[in-house]
């Protein structure tokens, strides 16, 4: 079973969606015990980062996703709470990457939203994945780049398009809106 971190965010429901369609199990839930017997957790999100990093840790959920040992995925929000901390609301977040999380600088053209390509891809998420493919996007705070990043876009300036720890991944795109190319990335992350 393949479980979808609730924590009053949005996007809970696309995801829920794009596995019904690859036939996964799955359940979006909050519950500690059924996040820990998941097969793999996802952690996606569209909101606030200070509003979200409150629900979770209120609930324990800073906690328990710290602890997973299952592969778990971060999607938009969800990579940016995987980071150390976030300008949006001068907020401390989990610490999973060790990135920081900044607001683009030109107001005119952000959020960036819409398709965009990888300047550069590599990691587990990306195998069959060339750097030319476009995956869609939409944020207006974006996490610089680590030696954990394993692919990079370039909007005002170059950030993580995803990360990977361990058995952490992120993406800050939406595979899940991504068409063809965003359901080879989930399948390789279900495949793990």
């Amino acid at each position: 079973m393949i479980a979808i971190i609730k924590y009053n965010a949005g996007n809970t429901c696309s995801v829920q969606n794009a596995l019904n369609r690859l036939g996964y199990e799955n359940r979006i839930t909050d519950v500690e015990e059924e996040l820990l017997k998941a097969d793999k957790v996802i952690f996606p999100g569209v909101g606030e980062a200070s509003t979200a990093m409150s629900y979770l840790k209120e609930r324990g959920l800073d906690r328990v996703i710290l602890g997973l040992k299952q592969p778990v995925l971060g999607i938009c929000l969800g990579l940016q709470l995987m980071c150390e901390k976030t300008d949006e609301g001068d907020t401390n977040c989990l610490g999973i990457f060790k990135n920081k999380v900044r607001k683009f600088p030109n107001k005119e053209i952000v959020p960036h939203m819409g398709w965009n390509n990888f300047t550069e891809v590599r990691g587990t998420l990306f195998n069959g994945i060339s750097q030319d493919k476009d995956v869609y996007f939409v944020h207006s705070y974006y996490a610089d780049i680590s030696e954990q990043t394993t692919a990079v876009c370039d909007y005002i300036s170059p950030f993580s398009a995803a990360l990977e720890k361990d058995n952490f991944y992120a993406t800050q795109f939406h595979p899940e809106k991504s068409a063809d190319i965003g359901e080879q990335i989930l399948k390789n992350f279900l495949e793990l």
